[in-house]
């Protein structure tokens, strides 16, 4: 049975991803800050749930990253996947309105936390027989384009395409297989706002659609189920009719 690490799989993409990979038979590792959620999300996976591991753990405490990882190595024998989906934002504000502790809490999130989770992942995956595994990180549209008023958000999300790139290039020679999936607008307790409106590029306020969390999930099992000689280095999932593209 082959084993997955979820990040942030308490609830949304995290937790459909999560539960989509249980559903074919993959050991996986729920990860959050909230225990409890973590063994809600795993009973609503029903009798699939029987093959997860609820493992609390803040990934922007390094410390803790490295005890998860040993802990997955000692319990599971190997890893054959990260989904480094955690993450977090601020409400839309204008850089000058950002304080320094507010922009170091979701750069330790973001950035810093996928970074931890990636490069222990690269430690096991490198070191078991067969050598190598498959990392996915979550990108976001924001990868690509900001949203008024997300100046942390947007920067580190932009970063994460540059440890996904660099990353790619350093597992070659491991079989390690490292790729992002961007998404736009997934529906979710995060993205509710989005359905009663939110700040656009010309300083109006307006709704946007958003796609179901399955056709995230859908996505990323595509990506998963290649075999380690192909890699989906980009692939971007975003609600059809999302103000993404265009001048508008």
């Amino acid at each position: 049975m082959q084993t997955a690490v979820v990040t942030g799989a308490g609830s949304g993409i995290g937790q459909a991803c999560a539960t989509s990979l249980l559903r074919e038979g993959w050991q996986v590792v729920f990860v959050g800050r909230r225990e409890a959620a973590l063994h809600e999300a795993i009973a609503a996976a029903g009798e699939d749930g029987k093959h997860a591991i609820a493992l609390p753990c803040d990934v922007a405490d390094a410390d803790a990253v490295q005890a998860l990882f040993d802990t997955v190595a000692q319990r599971c024998g190997r890893l054959d996947l990260l989904f480094n989906n955690a993450g977090g934002g601020l409400a839309s504000k204008t850089p000058d309105l950002v304080g320094a502790a507010e922009w170091r809490q979701v750069v330790d999130v973001n950035l810093n936390g996928a970074f931890y989770c990636l490069s222990n992942a690269f430690r096991l995956m490198k070191a078991q027989a067969p050598m190598g595994g498959r990392i996915v990180n979550n990108g976001s549209i924001s990868a690509h384009a900001p949203r008024p008023g997300s100046i942390a958000y947007t920067a580190t999300k932009h970063a994460v395409t540059g440890l996904t790139k660099t990353a790619a290039l350093d597992g070659r020679p491991y079989d390690i297989a490292v790729g992002q999936i961007d998404i736009g607008n997934a529906a979710s307790d995060l993205t509710a706002r989005m359905a009663h409106g939110v700040p656009q590029a010309d300083g109006s306020l307006r709704p946007e659609p958003r796609m179901d969390l399955q056709a995230v999930a859908d996505t990323f099992m595509a990506i998963v189920r290649l075999p380690l000689t192909a890699n989906v280095l980009f692939m971007t999932v975003m609600a059809t009719k999302m103000p993404f593209v265009g001048r508008g």
